[in-house]
């Protein structure tokens, strides 16, 4: 492999090349830490940069290389990882300045596994402040910035996760999804970003709103999303939540096609709306699966009523008692982010949750998700009702009455419901944003997923944006 071209390369690639001893691991590591030294003072998407910890972890892997043994599928690929996810012996700051000298003291379950693969942790990517907004500012790292346009967001609260694989800065992310996380900076910054089912990937430490927390891949292309599923998924006792079953063979359904699969594209859930443009993009998208071998199909909206208040009381009344927990004073609570203040603030003011009505409006919306999957085998949707905002815009315009997160319509229910769902870029905006799609899945559904992201990849492949 040609060193000038291996920050184009993918991860599956840059592995295969390095088990070769066609390239050392670090050589790619020199190479991808000079990009990062190049870009990462205009997109501003490293919370913390472990440099040389990741050259360490590089030289490892060669080591073990040169004597004959096997460091496993991602050898030598550069990651990094959302600094919501702990990385032992690292700043672990949450975008909080309430954190700010908080230092996790164990790796992550998936953080561990990635380093039986032989990955090397380059360094923590950006969130907004505890992973509680849907773009990409906080009060400890400030804005980061969408390599497609920087003035714009890349989204969030991975945000840094999905700017640095959009700018080639690193081929995979590791990032979290309590409402969208994932797949909303995947559609702003146009890269594939996909959930799991909720316990397939072990969260630990516990997430802030762990009934909703998930733990993905954000990636350039779809096999190596599903080669890194492929390493962090399994059963971890740390986390109860996490599932017992075996972990499925994500690569395999990469190869089977779409001939027989029932495909339901939906353009709104019941509730909320997309911009036109985004619409257009994403069921042109849709419709031409049927050329790939698929059956689609329009659906009704699945939805009756709008699951946000229920997600609402999960996510922003957890992340509520965590804040009381840090910022006790009026004085520490200056120190976080208004937005979620105000979101906080605007759920304590309702007074004590009917906790009945919530628990049915959450069993109603897993039970008329669960009926679509009666009738398809995969719900296609726009990931976001909009391209990518402003910097410094918490709600787009037009969406008033909305908070921080919950603008994103399409992806919160199925943080809810915990199933699967991804996003993958279909097409570009009149001002050339990228537009995603989500593909969501049945509770063990991740298979059918990849085998339509795969899909649509040989139809609109993964661009890059132009950098000078």
């Amino acid at each position: 492999m040609d060193l000038s071209h291996v920050t184009q390369a993918s991860a599956a690639e840059i592995a295969a090349a390095v088990r070769r001893r066609e390239i050392t691991a670090v050589a790619v590591m020199r190479t991808f830490l000079d990009r990062i030294e190049q870009l990462e003072p205009r997109f501003n998407t490293f919370a913390t940069l472990t440099a040389e910890a990741a050259l360490q972890q590089a030289h490892h892997a060669d080591k073990l290389i040169a004597g004959a043994r096997d460091p496993g599928p991602l050898a030598g690929v550069p990651v990094s990882v959302k600094d919501l996810i702990a990385v032992r012996g690292v700043r672990q700051a949450f975008g909080s300045k309430l954190l700010a000298d908080n230092v996790a003291q164990h790796d992550a379950p998936a953080v561990e596994r990635l380093h039986h693969a032989g990955a090397c942790i380059v360094g923590k990517s950006t969130t907004s402040e505890l992973g509680s907004k849907a773009v990409g500012d906080s009060p400890l790292t400030g804005v980061t910035r969408n390599p497609w346009n920087a003035e714009r967001t890349p989204g969030g609260s991975s945000s840094g996760a999905a700017a640095q694989v959009a700018a080639r800065m690193v081929p995979v992310a590791l990032a979290t999804d309590g409402g969208g996380s994932i797949r909303i900076p995947s559609s702003f910054c146009g890269v594939f970003g996909i959930k799991a089912r909720f316990g397939r990937v072990p969260v630990w430490p516990p997430s802030a709103a762990p009934a909703l927390a998930h733990v993905g891949p954000i990636t350039h292309s779809v096999r190596d999303a599903a080669l890194v599923l492929s390493v962090i998924a399994g059963r971890d006792a740390r986390d109860e939540a996490s599932l017992r079953s075996p972990v499925p063979d994500f690569l395999a359904s990469l190869d089977e096609g779409l001939r027989g699969l029932r495909i339901g594209w939906c353009p709104a859930l019941g509730y909320g709306r997309a911009d036109a443009a985004v619409l257009e993009a994403c069921e042109q998208a849709a419709w031409q699966l049927q050329a790939e071998g698929a059956q689609v199909m329009e659906l009704q909206p699945p939805f009756a009523r709008d699951p946000g208040p229920a997600w609402n009381r999960l996510f922003y009344g957890r992340i509520g008692e965590r804040l009381a927990e840090l910022a006790p004073t009026p004085a520490q609570r200056e120190l976080v982010n208004p937005a979620l203040r105000a979101a906080v603030a605007q759920l304590e003011a309702f007074g004590p949750p009917a906790e009945a009505e919530l628990a049915a409006l959450r069993e109603e919306t897993w039970a008329r998700a669960q009926s679509v999957f009666r009738t398809v085998d995969v719900l296609l949707t726009p990931t976001l009702p909009v391209t990518a905002l402003p910097v410094g815009v918490d709600v787009p315009p037009g969406h008033a009455g909305r908070n921080a997160v919950d603008w994103s319509y399409f992806t919160y229910p199925f943080n809810l419901t915990g199933h699967p769902a991804a996003s993958f870029p279909v097409g570009f905006d009149g001002g050339g944003l990228p537009i995603g799609l989500q593909i969501v899945g049945p509770l063990d559904g991740e298979g059918a997923i990849l085998r339509v992201a795969s899909a649509i990849e040989r139809l609109h492949p993964i661009a890059a944006p132009r950098l000078v």
